[in-house]
């Protein structure tokens, strides 16, 4: 790392534990109530990382960001995914979308949500996931949508699609190219307007005991929006998805080491202090054991995501890399903090700990961006058919 990337994490530390992480308990509050966009915590950490440099950094500078490099980012989103709120209070929520609008977007669509979407006025969503069929094979998706003179018709039951209640748009994936040869040129990407006629919010799905995460189900129903809302071409959705999930995951496990990272300082501090059984904790073998093992994971999980983002900044696709990644770093998520969990007892299980909260925001990590089987499955494949495609060869 540079010596200014190095400051920057350090200002990003600063940020993140001294005035994010105290306002976490306040904006989860308000979050479960009416969605983040309406959460008032949220408005003076925005400000205050803009007034710090420390807003939209990873996105590109010629739309409104910090132009930080993709590398640079990845370390960066180490520090910001320590709070679950991280990414709404430094702007990086929206980079993926909004790169995904810079490459693909027509200049209408730019003009109308890009610049607003970078300065965290307004919040993008995505529909890909639908309840009837499995999530893991896009290509049985069933939303269709067909071209009516200078309009599109878009009729679609998407369920998941995280943040809809609070999002000014919704890109929906539908089906628009049915005769096409090749199932995965068979759609596309258009953006929907979450005010559309025919656009409902049927519920926010609670998960894990909670509402809060905005994981919403919805139905469009004849919701007519202009053909220019296309995203990209026609049958190019697949296409558009995948250059946006592949750094999408890599950014993911950077996050997730965050998390792994304050509860193994949560785990270190309980041990160095709670007295059981004529010793500290820290004392105690299998307590150490925990200690060491969850230290060895969540540095591999760190040296093989570094990896995965060096290949991909110096532009190969690191297929392998991220599919390695995904399900090696869901795993390290959760064992760090079930072991932290463990060494808090009783305590751990309550909410007077960020730490309960995490285990089961964790849970999650095994299925979006793809389930963990279907990314060992994706490596095994490759691997068994071209060994020398591993990373070490």
């Amino acid at each position: 790392m540079s010596q200014e990337l190095i400051d920057l994490r350090g200002r990003m530390r600063r940020f993140i534990d001294e005035e994010v992480i105290p306002a976490e308990p306040a904006f989860f509050e308000e979050q479960e109530r009416g969605g983040f966009a309406s959460a008032t915590v949220l408005q003076p950490l925005r400000a205050a990382a803009k007034a710090q440099g420390l807003w939209a950094l990873g996105h590109p500078a010629e739309i409104g960001g910090g132009g930080v490099s993709f590398m640079d980012f990845v370390y960066l989103n180490e520090i910001i995914g320590r709070s679950e709120l991280g990414q709404l209070a430094v702007g990086s929520v929206s980079m993926q979308d909004s790169i995904m609008l810079h490459r693909y977007g027509n200049e209408e669509q730019k003009a109308r949500w890009l610049a607003p979407m970078v300065a965290g006025e307004i919040f993008p969503s995505v529909g890909l996931t639908e309840p009837e069929v499995a999530g893991s094979d896009p290509t049985l998706m069933q939303a269709t949508a067909r071209f009516d003179g200078d309009d599109v018709i878009v009729n679609a039951h998407k369920w998941f699609t995280t943040g809809a209640n609070s999002a000014a748009f919704t890109t929906v994936f539908a089906e628009t190219e049915p005769e096409a040869a090749a199932r995965h040129r068979r759609f596309s990407a258009i953006i929907v307007p979450t005010d559309t006629p025919g656009y409902e919010i049927v519920r926010v799905i609670p998960t894990m005991g909670h509402t809060g995460g905005g994981h919403c189900e919805i139905r469009l129903t004849d919701a007519r929006v202009p053909a220019t809302n296309l995203l990209g071409g026609r049958g190019e959705g697949f296409v558009i998805a995948q250059h946006r999930l592949g750094p999408g995951r890599i950014f993911h496990c950077m996050r997730w080491l965050g998390q792994a990272q304050r509860a193994f300082e949560l785990m270190c501090a309980r041990a160095t202090t709670r007295y059981a059984h004529g010793s500290l904790l820290s004392e105690k073998g299998e307590i150490q054991r925990y200690v060491a093992e969850s230290a060895a994971e969540i540095q591999s999980h760190r040296l093989m995501t570094l990896d995965a983002a060096r290949r991909m900044d110096s532009g190969d696709e690191a297929r392998i890399e991220i599919a390695l990644i995904k399900f090696h770093g869901a795993t390290m998520l959760h064992n760090v903090i079930d072991r932290a969990i463990q060494v808090h007892g009783a305590l751990g299980v309550s909410g007077d700990t960020p730490l309960e909260r995490m285990y089961r925001e964790a849970r999650y990590a095994r299925l979006y961006d793809g389930p963990d089987e279907v990314h060992r499955a994706s490596v095994a494949r490759r691997l068994l058919k071209d060994p020398s495609s591993a990373p070490w060869a």
